[in-house]
């Protein structure tokens, strides 16, 4: 058990928190959220020992360990695994399984564990540091951000990792969805008080907008009565008679303190600028192949897509796969070698890269580096913008080379936002925000009029947004129509432990493996090919639907010209009209035969479909 007693810290005349008192009980996972730079880091490296605070105190029993995920990068080992393996607790220094079973979840595979540390990429050495946190079975484990260098199948991994966690957790991260499938209680850093409440994350911000709200109800009741003693002692100060009830009045007035109207939140309010276009399908990709070396096998292989002007596309997979390689193929930023990228003459798209902060100009201030995204971006715009991404005043004029991560992210953000665009192109957005900036960008997404492309491992962004997705698995590259969960319920992720753990309970229970292997992938298989048949007859059926409609408006207005012209006698109007009514009658019968013959197709297609799948059941 943690105990923390009236800590108190500031940093750089700034302070973070003050009084903060609690405790982290046997088995308790804690989610620790506040605003970017409101001292979350510092609490955890505080309970670490790696800062102290200026006041207060942080007890620890005898014996009772803490795992913290290092960033600083330094390995000892010759291969990952026996890198790993330094984390294991004494008692089971022999059992490598213990390892390899952690770093599989990671994403590492077998070949990998006898690779040396050196040989990764920066994301995967913090893997590597996760992992033997993990493996080590701390009483108490402290995480800051762990899932920013995870991919989506090594996140779901890492929940139920957590779920099972029997020991204590504190736990810091951007993506929302992912704290609330772990935690037991939310602390809270509000106003430079620490709060611990029972619950998810949702219900410390429910309590919290309820207990400001009967804090102003409060303040405004003291008020009025403040007023009113005022308004009585002043009149009566002098009255002999009611001098005992004034200095009575006044004594109260000394005691009593006075509540200071709260200061309205920072909150990231913002909206992404749209240029109308007059188009169905912005951009298209038809026959694209991309390898950096030029030469196969390709990392996009014969890939066709085409966006809609309103598409809510997600890309989803592991990393390395080549879903940031995609998007700056569409932005292109890079050339495809063999296949074309086609956009409509007026697409104006918005580019958020992952490496894109590293191009900002550090000499710059984040209203100069905001105004350098367009010609038509004046000083006041680009300081409107600054300060709807929490850039206020005198921040505004901070250098670019003093921002942290998440500022950067947001400098990248206001530049987007500079110039009004009909495509966005966002490669993992809210990696380095606060879940209160990531909840505005989803909310900003959801308001904007033009097409969406978003890479992202966040399960919350993806429900709440994905009408469509690019899934980058089982080793090749495909289009899901529909949503996440739609996704999740029909095709599911290849490698999901789940599907693992269903694996070994057939066979524990003497199931064919293989069966049930086969079984899923062939109704993957039956899904996929449901819609590549049935999505381009459902969208035949549209367009003639919107024809025939269409052409029936035009016959009625004109049977109404032809009556005005028999009315009047006009014989010439009536021919002309009588002729148009004829072509009409014509072409609506060809629409509607059209209309049947597709309708019948979709139908027969999708009753065969849905006894294929009924036949695996």
């Amino acid at each position: 058990m943690l105990k923390v007693t009236n800590l108190y810290k500031t940093y750089e005349e700034q302070v973070l928190f003050r009084d903060a008192s609690f405790m982290i009980n046997p088995g308790e996972k804690v989610g620790l959220v506040g605003r970017n730079g409101h001292g979350k880091t510092t609490l955890l490296r505080l309970i670490q020992g790696a800062e102290l605070p200026d006041k207060g105190e942080i007890s620890i029993p005898n014996n009772y360990c803490l795992g913290y995920l290092k960033q600083h990068i330094e390995f000892s080992k010759h291969t990952i695994l026996e890198e790993v393996c330094l984390g294991l607790p004494s008692r089971y220094k022999y059992d490598q399984w213990r390892a390899e079973k952690i770093l599989f979840g990671l994403g590492f595979t077998r070949t990998d564990l006898s690779r040396s540390p050196q040989e990764f990429s920066g994301g995967y050495q913090v893997r590597l540091n996760l992992a033997k946190v993990l493996v080590a079975e701390v009483n108490l484990l402290l995480l800051d951000e762990p899932t920013n260098y995870l991919d989506i199948s090594s996140i779901r991994w890492l929940i139920r990792f957590l779920k099972n966690w029997k020991n204590e957790l504190i736990l810091i991260t951007h993506d929302r969805g992912f704290m609330d499938s772990v935690i037991t209680h939310t602390i809270g850093i509000h106003r430079q008080r620490v709060r611990k409440i029972p619950g998810n994350t949702e219900k410390y911000y429910a309590q919290i907008a309820k207990d400001e709200e009967i804090y102003e109800k409060t303040r405004l009741n003291e008020e009025k009565k403040r007023k009113e003693a005022e308004v009585f002692i002043n009149r009566f100060r002098y009255k002999a008679t009611l001098s005992s009830r004034v200095q009575s009045r006044i004594k109260a007035f000394a005691k009593k303190e006075k509540l200071e109207k709260l200061s309205p939140p920072e909150t990231l309010v913002f909206s992404f600028p749209y240029e109308p276009i007059p188009a169905k399908v912005i951009l298209s990709a038809e026959d694209l192949c991309f390898s950096y070396h030029g030469q196969e096998p390709f990392l996009i292989n014969h890939f066709n897509l085409a966006i809609g002007r309103e598409d809510r596309i997600a890309v989803i997979g592991k990393n390395g796969k080549g879903k940031s390689t995609l998007l700056k193929l569409l932005a292109q930023k890079l050339a495809p070698n063999h296949g074309e990228i086609r956009t409509h003459p007026k697409i104006i798209p918005g580019y958020f890269g992952q490496t894109n902060v590293l191009q900002l100009n550090p000499k710059h201030t984040v209203v100069e580096e905001i105004m350098s995204a367009g010609r038509d971006c004046s000083a006041q715009k680009a300081r409107d913008i600054a300060g709807s991404l929490m850039f206020q005043g005198d921040l505004a004029l901070k250098k670019i080379s003093v921002l942290s991560g998440g500022e950067k992210s947001r400098v990248l953000l206001g530049k987007i936002l500079a110039s009004p665009s009909n495509l966005l192109l966002l490669d993992e957005p809210t990696n380095h925000l606060d879940l209160e900036a990531c909840d505005s960008l989803i909310e900003a997404l959801d308001a904007y009029e033009g097409a969406v492309v978003i890479v992202s491992h966040n399960e919350l962004l993806l429900h709440a947004l994905a009408t469509r997705l690019i899934v980058f698995d089982r080793n090749r590259i495909f289009i899901h129509e529909g949503s996440y969960q739609d996704f999740l319920d029909g095709v599911g992720w290849e490698n999901d432990e789940a599907e693992k753990a269903e694996e070994e309970e057939a066979h524990i229970n003497g199931s064919n493996l293989t069966d049930r292997k086969t079984l899923r992938k062939e109704k993957a298989s039956i899904i996929q090919e449901r819609s590549e048949v049935l999505r381009p007859l459902e969208a035949e059926i549209n367009r003639l639907e919107a024809e025939i409609t269409g052409l029936e408006a035009e016959l009625s207005k004109n049977n109404l010209l032809l009556v005005e012209a028999s009315t009047s006698g006009d014989g010439e109007r009536i021919a002309s009209y009588a002729k148009r009514n004829t072509e009409i009658e014509a072409n609506l019968e060809e629409l509607y035969n059209r209309l049947t013959t597709v309708t019948e197709e979709f139908e027969t297609n999708s009753a065969m479909f849905a006894e294929k799948l009924q036949n695996l059941v």
